[in-house]
C-alpha cells in the first residue's frame, strides 16, 4: 500500500520548486495533489502531468493573502472529496533589501504571503481537519529562522513566525487527532536559485558541510515522511533539511 493512499493534500505554492516537487511525490505516493497557486499555467500543466502518470491531481487559483479566496477553495475541494488530509503551506515570497532601504510595503508583501497566508490556510483548512479527527498541517520554515540573514528581516521574521505557530497549533490541534510540523530548509536547487551566478552558487555550496545544494525533492521527502502515518508522534517540531549549515 501507499504511504498516502486516498489521502486528500492541498499544496500551496505547488506549481514551482519545493512544491511541486511535494506534490509529485505526494500523487506518486496516492494521495490526491491539490495544487494551490497563483501561476495558473504552470499549475494546470503540473496537474496534467501528474495525472498523465496515472496520479491524481488538480489546481486551483488561490491568492493565499486573501482569506475569502483560501476559504472558497478550502470548501470547494472538501466539498469535492469530503474531507482534506494534509496542508502542505508552502507559498511564500522574498522582498529583499537591508533594513535600511526595506520599504514598508516589501515589508507588507512578505508578511501577507509567508505568514498571514500560513494563517489563512490553516485557519480554513483545519476545521475539515477536525471535523474528520485527523490532519496534518505542515510548514515551510527556514534555516534563516534559526539564524536569521542579513537583508531579509522581512523573510526572516515570517519564516521565524510560523515555527512559533507551528508549535501552538500542535498544542491546540493534537487531542483532535491533528499534528503540525515545520520544514526549515537550507540552500535548495530550485529553478530560482539554480539560475544563480555561479560565483554565488559556489559560495553557498561552501557553507554547506554536506558540500552541495539540496534538491527540492528531499524537502518533499521530508514532508512524505512527515505527512505519513510513520510520523503520527511527531508533533510540534521542526525538521532542518540543510546539509549541516546550521551545525
Amino acid at each position: 500500500m501507499k504511504r498516502l493512499e486516498n489521502k486528500v493534500a492541498i499544496i500551496t505554492g505547488g506549481a514551482d520548486g519545493i512544491g511541486k516537487a511535494t506534490a509529485i511525490r505526494f500523487a506518486a505516493e496516492g494521495a490526491v495533489a491539490v495544487i494551490w497557486d497563483l501561476n495558473a499555467e504552470k499549475g494546470m500543466l503540473l496537474a496534467e502531468e501528474i495525472r498523465q502518470t496515472g496520479g491524481q491531481a488538480e489546481f486551483f487559483k488561490v491568492n493565499t493573502s486573501d482569506y475569502g479566496q483560501i476559504e472558497k477553495a478550502a470548501a470547494g475541494v472538501a466539498g469535492k472529496y469530503g474531507k482534506i488530509d494534509i496542508l502542505i503551506n508552502n507559498a511564500g515570497i522574498t522582498r529583499d533589501a537591508s533594513m535600511k532601504k526595506m520599504s514598508v510595503e516589501q515589508w507588507q508583501q512578505v508578511i501577507d504571503v509567508n505568514l498571514s497566508g500560513v494563517f489563512y490556510c490553516t485557519k480554513a483548512v483545519s476545521p475539515y481537519m477536525v471535523d474528520k479527527g485527523y490532519g496534518r498541517i505542515l510548514t515551510t520554515s527556514s534555516v534563516v529562522a534559526l539564524y536569521g540573514n542579513f537583508g531579509q528581516t522581512n523573510y526572516v521574521a515570517t519564516k521565524a513566525g510560523v515555527i512559533g505557530m507551528t508549535k501552538t497549533w500542535a498544542r491546540e490541534f493534537g487531542r483532535k487527532g491533528i499534528t503540525a510540523n515545520a520544514v526549515a530548509p537550507g540552500f535548495i536547487a530550485t529553478e530560482m536559485v539554480a539560475a544563480m551566478p555561479e560565483n554565488v552558487l559556489a559560495s553557498m555550496r561552501e557553507k554547506v558541510p554536506s558540500g552541495r545544494l539540496g534538491k527540492p525533492e528531499e524537502i518533499a521527502s521530508a514532508f512524505l515522511f512527515l505527512a505519513s502515518d510513520e510520523a503520527a508522534y511527531i508533533n510540534g517540531a521542526v525538521l532542518s533539511v540543510d546539509g549541516g549549515i546550521t551545525i
